[in-house]
């Protein structure tokens, strides 16, 4: 696939809701269909499982599709192509969104089994846990992780969400690899107390690995993730200890990132497409 996007998005967020965000040739809005959920779910079993090596179990494998119990109650935002499709067959992107009142419905958010989430669940605000992020190989670039978080902000925007959390992976299940990684995060990005998740016990992985005084903090923020890398620059923080993921092959940290800077910036964005 070739990717061509616009350079001047226009939002199409309404006082009515949250309908599209839209950047050229690509859009951001909720699933609104058992089609549209599929095409997620296959996405996310093509670059989880084919690409990074997650390890499926026979159902997975047989159905092909990256699917558990939180998907049902849980709002997922798309990447659509519309030069592919307007529907299902042009979703190229996806991020899973559990508000509190579908972890109620559930009864735990996801990230529960690896972190203790007591801190945020005491919050006085509404929160929102992201997860299951993915984009297809061919569309990765700056520009479509700004218009998914375009979408997100929407989305904040709508729901008075504000805190927003969620596991997100460094790849590989060897934390002493990376150690610098993880020790930046320790010391530069943790969490404030009253907000801090705590990788739960029998999980729990120290990330502070080296001495801090012997990374370089700009050569380690380079090379991060680009998921991490954004919430970082919306102010993230990082919970205490990492969690192997061995069915991911993955090692997963928790980010806490309170929503004043998301919404901020998309309060400017509205109000100017408004204007």
């Amino acid at each position: 696939m070739t990717m061509r996007t616009a350079t001047l998005p226009t939002t199409l967020c309404g006082e009515d809701g949250f309908e599209e965000v839209r950047a050229g040739n690509l859009g951001v809005r909720l699933a609104a269909t058992p089609d549209e959920l599929d095409a997620a779910q296959a996405l996310r079993f093509q670059v989880f499982y084919e690409e990074l090596g997650a390890k499926p179990d026979a159902d997975t494998l047989a159905r092909r599709r990256d699917q558990d119990r939180f998907d049902a109650d849980a709002d997922h935002l798309l990447v659509i192509d519309h030069d592919i499709a307007d529907d299902a067959r042009g979703v190229v992107g996806t991020y899973r969104l559990i508000r509190q009142e579908a972890a109620a419905r559930i009864g735990r958010f996801y990230s529960a089994d690896e972190y203790d989430l007591s801190a945020l669940e005491r919050f006085p605000g509404r929160l929102l846990e992201l997860g299951r992020s993915c984009v297809d190989q061919a569309y990765r670039s700056r520009a479509v992780m700004q218009l998914m978080w375009r979408g997100i902000a929407a989305y904040v925007f709508q729901h008075d969400i504000e805190l927003m959390f969620g596991c997100a992976s460094l790849h590989g299940t060897d934390p002493d690899l990376l150690a610098p990684d993880l020790t930046y995060l320790q010391s530069h990005h943790l969490a404030p107390e009253a907000i801090r998740p705590r990788a739960v016990a029998a999980r729990y992985v120290d990330m502070c690995r080296l001495d801090p005084a012997l990374i370089d903090p700009k050569q380690v923020l380079v090379g991060l993730p680009p998921l991490i890398k954004g919430y970082l620059r919306l102010g993230g923080f990082v919970g205490d200890g990492a969690v192997i993921d061995w069915q991911f092959n993955t090692t997963d940290i928790a980010v806490v990132v309170q929503t004043d800077l998301v919404t901020e910036k998309y309060y400017r964005h509205y109000d100017r497409q408004r204007a």
